[in-house]
C-alpha cells in the first residue's frame, strides 16, 4: 500500500485510543518532528515513551519514531505554530498550513478548546482546527439568559471557545485500532466551509485512509452521536439472541429514526446514506470492536450500568448522548422509539426485555411514516 508522505504540520490533542491512532497513522508518513501528540496525564506519557505504545488503549500498536510525544501543552502549541509558519513560507500555494486534531471524548472537548485558545489566540492563515468527538451534549448553563440545560454540538463547543478559527470534524466508520495498524477506512470531513473541508481532506489521505469532504457538518455529527446510541440497542439485540432478521430490523429502523431527526433539523438527505451516518451504524452495531454494542450486550445480561462503565475502561459516548438525542427530538417534534428505549434502559427504568417488548408491541404505521 503506498504512503504518501504527509508534510502538513499537525498536533493531536489528546492520548487515547482514537488521538493516538490518528497520530500513529500520520506520523507514520511524516518527516520527523512534523506530527505531535500531547497526553494530558505526565504518568501516562511516560509510559508512552518507555513502551513506544500505548498500552492501557492501543496495546501491540508500536508507536512512529517520527511521532513527538508532548509533555508541556504551551511548548506543543508553539512548536507547531512555528512549523505552520514555516510550511506557509515554503509552500504558498497550499490553503492550509497546520491543523491541530482535538481528541477529546465530549466531556473533555470544551477544556481541550479553551486550553487551545488561550495558547494560540486568533488563528494566522492557513490554520484549522479538526476534532474527533461524537455525541451530543446536555449541558447546565451558567448564565441566567439561557435557557437551565442546553444542547451542544461538539462544533458549537469548538466555535465558542475558539472564535475565528477554521473548523472542521473527522466521522466514520473508523476503529482506532484498524486505523493505526494501517488497515483501509474512509472518513468524512464535514465543515461548513467546503474549501476547508477539501483542503483536509487533500492534506491528510493516504497510508489506507481515505477523507471525503462534505459541508453537512449537522447530518455528520448527528449520525456520529446516535449511532452510538442505535448500537447499544443493537447490543441488547444480539445480547438476548434475537437473530439475524431483529438485528437487520432494528439497524434499518434505526437509520430511518436518525434521518427523520437529521432532516428536521436540516441536515442533507443523502449524508444518511454516507459514511457518517449508514456506514459507522454498520461499523458501531456490529463490530466486535465497538464499546456501544458491549454495553447493550451487557445490558442484556442484567449487568447495571455503573458496572459495566467501569469494567469497559474507555468512554461509551451514547450513555451521555442518548439523553440528550431524546431531548433534542422532542423538541424538534420527531419520533425516536428506539433512542427512547435505550435512555429508559440505561436508566434502569426498563430490562432489556422489556425494551424490546416495547418497541415490538408499537402500533402499526406506514414504513415511513416512522
Amino acid at each position: 500500500m503506498s504512503l504518501p508522505e504527509l508534510t502538513l504540520p499537525t498536533l493531536v490533542i489528546g492520548a487515547g485510543a482514537w488521538g493516538t491512532a490518528v497520530a500513529v497513522q500520520f506520523a507514520g508518513r511524516a518527516q520527523t518532528g512534523r506530527v505531535g501528540l500531547w497526553a494530558r496525564d505526565p504518568e501516562q506519557l511516560e509510559l508512552l515513551r518507555k513502551h513506544q505504545e500505548n498500552r492501557r488503549y492501543l496495546p501491540g500498536v508500536q508507536l512512529p519514531g517520527q511521532l513527538v510525544l508532548c509533555k508541556d501543552f504551551a511548548g506543543a502549541c508553539v512548536n507547531w505554530r512555528e512549523q505552520a509558519r514555516a510550511h506557509r513560507q515554503s509552500d504558498a500555494v497550499q490553503s492550509l498550513h497546520g491543523l491541530i486534531i482535538l481528541a477529546t471524548p465530549m466531556a473533555g472537548l470544551e477544556e481541550a478548546a479553551a486550553g487551545l485558545m488561550q495558547q494560540l489566540g486568533p488563528p494566522e492563515p492557513g490554520e484549522a482546527i479538526a476534532w474527533l468527538a461524537k455525541g451530543l451534549a446536555l449541558q447546565q448553563q451558567k448564565e441566567q439568559s439561557e435557557p437551565a440545560l442546553a444542547l451542544k454540538w461538539p462544533h458549537e463547543i469548538v466555535q465558542r471557545h475558539c472564535p475565528g478559527w477554521p473548523n472542521a470534524s473527522l466521522s466514520g466508520p473508523s476503529f482506532a485500532l484498524e486505523v493505526a495498524r494501517g488497515l483501509p477506512a474512509a472518513l468524512s470531513v464535514a465543515s461548513e466551509d467546503l474549501r476547508l473541508a477539501r483542503a483536509i481532506a487533500q492534506s491528510c489521505h493516504g497510508g489506507g485512509l481515505r477523507l471525503y469532504p462534505t459541508d453537512d457538518l449537522i447530518g455528520v455529527e448527528l449520525g456520529g452521536a446516535m449511532k452510538n446510541v442505535l448500537a447499544i440497542a443493537a447490543g441488547v439485540c444480539d445480547g438476548l439472541a434475537l437473530g439475524a432478521n431483529a438485528r437487520a430490523a432494528l439497524i434499518t429502523r434505526g437509520l430511518a429514526e436518525m434521518s427523520r431527526l437529521g432532516l428536521q433539523l436540516g441536515a442533507q438527505p443523502q449524508t444518511f446514506m454516507g459514511l457518517a451516518c449508514l456506514g459507522d451504524l454498520l461499523l458501531t452495531a456490529t463490530g466486535d470492536l465497538s464499546r456501544n454494542r458491549r454495553v447493550g450486550l451487557a445490558l442484556a445480561r442484567g449487568e447495571s450500568l455503573t458496572q459495566i462503565v467501569k469494567q469497559l475502561g474507555h468512554v461509551a459516548e451514547g450513555v451521555g448522548s442518548a439523553p440528550a438525542l431524546l431531548a433534542l427530538a422532542e423538541r424538534s417534534g420527531v419520533d425516536v422509539p428506539i433512542t427512547a428505549s435505550v435512555c429508559k434502559l440505561i436508566a434502569g427504568q426498563w430490562t432489556a426485555q422489556q425494551a424490546i417488548t416495547a418497541l415490538m408491541d408499537r402500533s402499526m404505521r406506514d414504513e415511513f411514516e416512522g
